[in-house]
């Protein structure tokens, strides 16, 4: 199958690369940056998503299948760009996958959009809507931009479309909002609380994203790995110290003594948990992660 993928430069597009062309399928790739050292076989575009060369890519090459990875993520920056490319930018890939004839299409968002509150089910479903902005508003254009993958189920059935939510990622490439949060020597925890993080291998969501496309899934799916553990556990286990710091205080210490640098929302995530039940996508694809928590942990630590 010859496959699309957005934001291919990426650390986990990257991964999800390498994993296709294990699978045997043909891979281009769009990215504003560049990819030195790419796979010689995978040609990879340089443009913004949203321009029209992006659309020509889909017009000259025509993928049977997209995988949307092109969101900025980076949570403690905030710019009017950001928000357009996750919004423009999806509305864009979205209409050309219907325009130039794309069987399937996977969107990469994540399990945080259901939010971290007191009152929060141990296991969210894909039932439950995206809080997540009601306490943390720097998310408002990544859930917006799944939901409006997620209307292409309806607006566009004839392209097979899985929004994926998928837990945080950790692994040996270091990157992504749960290895930025551990990389300092010191990981601050609100005094008196201790939440579960959920948590998979890199190269386990890699192996997901791409079922899922295999699979031809349609649907909203949560995607996790093995079971969550608390964020003390997963701090020692990853060789830092941790730093218990009262509510009040810990706005002014982020960024300072060595503690990493947060958003006022994520302050939620060190109090309670935001936990999936990823049950209906191992149902729907089979998926059983191959790396377990302890791997997982060492396999970051040790890169």
């Amino acid at each position: 199958m010859k496959v699309l993928v957005t934001g291919i430069s990426g650390k986990l597009g990257r991964v999800v690369t390498r994993e296709l062309l294990a699978r045997g399928h043909e891979v281009v790739g769009l990215d504003r940056r560049a990819w030195p050292g790419a796979p010689r076989h995978v040609r990879v575009v340089e443009v913004d998503i949203r321009k029209r060369p992006a659309e020509d890519v889909f017009r000259t090459e025509r993928p049977e299948g997209v995988i949307h990875m092109a969101t900025v993520t980076h949570l403690v920056e905030q710019s009017p760009d950001r928000f357009r490319i996750n919004l423009e930018g999806t509305r864009a890939i979205v209409e050309h996958c219907a325009r130039y004839g794309v069987e399937r299409l996977v969107f990469c968002g994540r399990h945080t959009y259901y939010g971290a509150a007191p009152d929060a089910p141990l296991y969210h479903t894909e039932e439950e809507p995206p809080l997540g902005v009601h306490d943390f508003p720097e998310l408002a254009d990544l859930v917006a931009a799944d939901l409006f993958a997620g209307s292409a189920l309806w607006r566009y059935p004839e392209v097979a479309t899985s929004v994926l939510r998928l837990v945080y990622t950790l692994g040996p490439a270091k990157h992504g909002t749960l290895a930025a949060f551990l990389r300092g020597p010191r990981v601050p925890v609100v005094m008196g609380f201790d939440p579960l993080f959920h948590f998979m291998h890199e190269h386990d969501a890699a192996r997901a994203i791409v079922l899922a496309l295999e699979k031809q899934l349609r649907g909203v799916f949560n995607v996790a790995g093995p079971p969550p553990v608390p964020l003390s556990a997963l701090a020692r286990a990853a060789g830092r110290q941790l730093v218990p710091v009262p509510e009040p205080l810990l706005n002014l210490a982020l960024g300072r003594f060595g503690l990493p640098r947060l958003p006022r929302g994520a302050l939620g995530h060190l109090k309670h948990s935001v936990v999936v039940d990823g049950a209906a996508f191992q149902k729907a694809t089979g998926f059983v992660h191959e790396h377990d928590e302890g791997d997982t942990v060492r396999a970051y630590a040790a890169a």
